[in-house]
């Protein structure tokens, strides 16, 4: 852009940025059942953000606003609103794609994520606090950024924004000066002394998995059929584990393939195909990383008794 007479580059023009975003942000409000330490059912609100990806209804958002949703509804920019079905989600990659029943809806173009560069202005557009749709500026901090979220989950090619993100904005659209979606509001680290750590997901990374939940509903991944947790001290002490790292065996599906290969709950896996299994996280990332059926070999303690055998991973089921 031309520089002014002081010779510094003017501000980007965010007003005619957010007036075409806007109209194709959407407030959601979900309700939800949960208990209290009595049992007791009661129903907690909770708000978020979402966008309009296509004139057919389709809505992206985040899979942790909507999950677990009794019921879901989606106020527009022009104040209607509509209940929401939900079409897919995928919670390892914290995304989810809602539908609605209305008419004369604009979808947002997607932009070319692989393009920004830190330094870049961006807008993130949502419904904070569930105060209504708004907009706050700041520029594109870090690129592939990855944030373990937990031991199973770790969110990858995160975009880190200096833009403001608050509760509620979970879901909306991060977008580039020419109004395009570029990431997905999804993570902000809330914590003493950290300031201005917002993420979302790049585009790169959410448009296959929109597209498959679109198509399908849900997601086709390798499967082995198992829940896994990290080996920590206090584990190897209580089941008595010959080792100290690896991933814990708690559950295994009858007939998966981890039940065909003879792995057992208890079980530690410490090595699968050519690679050192230190964690529950690890091993998820090693299955994913393989073919729906690939065989793989896989090391694992029993006791003090180190075994081998062989498993050929399936199709994951439908949820």
């Amino acid at each position: 852009m031309p520089a002014t007479e002081s010779g510094n580059p003017p501000l980007p023009d965010f007003a005619s940025v957010v007036a075409k975003v806007k109209p194709s942000v959407v407030a959601i409000n979900t309700e939800v059942v949960t208990y209290d330490v009595f049992n007791r059912s009661f129903t907690q609100e909770g708000a978020g953000s979402g966008w309009i990806m296509d004139e057919d209804g389709h809505i992206v958002t985040n899979n942790h606003v909507v999950q677990g949703a009794r019921s879901i509804t989606v106020t527009l920019a022009d104040e209607r609103t509509f209940p929401a079905d939900v079409v897919g989600t995928d919670a390892l990659t914290d995304l989810a794609v809602l539908k609605v029943d209305a008419q004369s809806l604009a979808g947002l173009a997607i932009g070319d994520s692989s393009r920004l560069r830190v330094g870049d202005w961006v807008l993130a557009v949502g419904n904070p606090l569930g105060l209504g749709i708004s907009a706050k500026e700041g520029i594109v901090s870090s690129l592939e950024v990855s944030i373990q979220m937990s031991s199973v989950q770790t969110l990858r090619d995160l975009i880190e924004t200096s833009a403001a993100i608050n509760p509620g904005n979970s879901g909306g659209p991060l977008v580039n000066m020419a109004g395009e979606v570029v990431g997905i509001t999804s993570a902000k680290i809330s914590a003493i002394g950290v300031e201005g750590m917002g993420y979302a997901i790049s585009m790169r990374a959410a448009i296959p998995i929109i597209e498959e939940l679109v198509q399908k509903g849900y997601i086709v991944r390798p499967w082995l059929g198992i829940t896994v947790c990290d080996v920590n001290p206090w584990l190897a002490l209580q089941y008595d584990l010959a080792v100290t790292s690896g991933a814990f065996v708690t559950q295994v599906g009858q007939d998966s393939p981890a039940a065909i290969a003879g792995i057992s709950p208890g079980d530690v896996i410490v090595r699968m195909g050519d690679e050192d299994i230190s964690d529950a996280q690890r091993l998820i990332q090693m299955i994913h990383a393989q073919e729906v059926g690939g065989e793989v070999e896989i090391i694992f303690w029993r006791g003090e008794v180190n075994k081998t055998t062989r498993a050929v991973l399936a199709e994951s089921p439908q949820p």
